[in-house]
């Protein structure tokens, strides 16, 4: 037992790492990555987009530092900015997961001339 609790709460170049704090890097990595997705999206659109992978880093990012403020750092203004936008990230995933396109032929775009 006393080993693992050296594995979980280690210093390495004096810096403190146990799982929390990985966690917490972890969600801080998911939630940036977000902007490497949207602009490499962007660019091969050769326009402004937002891709689904764009609110999914979104969402487990702000999850993840939610727990990490919420649980080991107790801190309120970590609380509040992950927990605010995350039904806005949640809502957009709803949508792209569950939006059906008609099946009514009316509905389908023209086709080309």
């Amino acid at each position: 037992m006393h080993s693992f609790h050296l594995i979980a709460d280690a210093a390495i170049a004096g810096v403190t790492v146990n799982g929390w704090k990985i966690l917490g890097w972890s969600g801080n990595l998911v939630f940036g990555a977000r902007f490497i997705i949207q602009w490499i999206a962007s660019e091969r659109a050769r326009k402004s987009v937002i891709p689904v992978g764009f609110w999914e880093c979104s969402a487990i990012g702000s999850i993840l530092l939610l727990i990490y403020f919420a649980f080991y750092r107790h801190d309120s203004v970590g609380v509040l900015s992950a927990l605010f936008p995350l039904p806005v990230y949640l809502r957009n995933l709803y949508f792209r997961y569950t939006h059906h396109h008609p099946k009514h032929p009316g509905n389908e775009p023209r086709p080309p001339d």
